[in-house]
């Protein structure tokens, strides 16, 4: 069972974009920022750049590693590793097979597209004021109370109809929830945990706010999934965390929004056939 604030942080970074651009930028940045300096190694007369390395390095320091002696030189291996690899294929003239020189194309595409990208976030900073009003507009969408359920699913109205008399004839909702076509809830009774009507879709967060605990829905609850027989076991004051704790993720739900309207506006802008 997820804990409100849990529940509450996945809401706030619902619909993200990858996160691959978020970090393209520092490390072209770290690259760019260092001299060549002296080559890392050479294999067969090609030099391995110090910029190659520390680039590599700021992508694994990005994923969590400790920089080390061993990070130096398992970082080093791996670029001549992957030199002599390239060339090894060079020699069997793979670049030129049509797959891979594909391939070698969307790459580029790839990183150029993930480099607009962290340089457009650079250039379109989040404010602390946006972020507490994205904050402020998050806690009054979730309410004051969450909702501890659980639910049936099924496919036809029907067997909605029929769960819902089989409830009204004292038959219990744990027992019936293994009729449910939602393989998360169906082996627990049904049970969905603690959350805000908000974190569902509407016509379910809808219906879960007019129950009482004890309570369930007297007419099937119909959704994109399906039809739902609802039921409140419990409500709750809802503790939110506080801006501070939620900030850089909302930071990022702000970013990505704004990467992603930018988007629609180079794509209104283009000739799209």
């Amino acid at each position: 069972m997820k804990s409100s604030r849990s529940l509450f942080r996945l809401a706030l970074i619902a619909g993200l974009l990858a996160q691959a651009p978020a970090f393209a930028a520092e490390p072209a940045k770290a690259a760019a920022a260092s001299p060549l300096g002296k080559p890392v190694a050479t294999v067969n007369g090609v030099v391995i750049s110090q910029a190659a390395y520390e680039l590599l390095a700021a992508r694994a320091k990005a994923q969590g590693a400790q920089d080390s002696p061993q990070l130096a030189s398992e970082l080093r291996g791996r670029l001549i590793q992957a030199e002599l690899l390239n060339q090894a294929a060079k020699k069997k003239n793979l670049d030129r097979k049509p797959e891979v020189a594909l391939q070698l194309d969307m790459a580029r595409q790839q990183i150029m597209a993930s480099s607009y990208v962290g340089e457009y976030m650079q250039s379109h900073p989040v404010t602390d004021a946006a972020a507490k009003a994205e904050y402020d507009r998050i806690v009054v969408q979730a309410g004051g109370k969450e909702y501890r359920s659980r639910h049936i699913l099924v496919k036809e109205e029907k067997e909605a109809l029929d769960i819902i008399e089989r409830l009204k004839m004292g038959e219990k909702m744990e027992k019936l929830a293994s009729l449910s076509l939602d393989p998360g809830s169906k082996d627990k009774g049904g049970e969905l945990g603690w959350a805000v009507p908000g974190g569902f879709v509407e016509p379910f967060g809808k219906a879960l706010a007019t129950l009482t605990p004890g309570s369930y829905t007297q007419t099937p609850v119909q959704t994109q999934f399906g039809y739902h027989v609802i039921q409140l076991d419990e409500v709750r004051d809802l503790k939110v965390p506080s801006f501070e704790e939620t900030k850089p993720q909302i930071i990022q739900r702000l970013q990505a929004q704004g990467v992603d309207q930018h988007i629609q506006e180079l794509a209104k802008a283009a000739k799209i056939n």
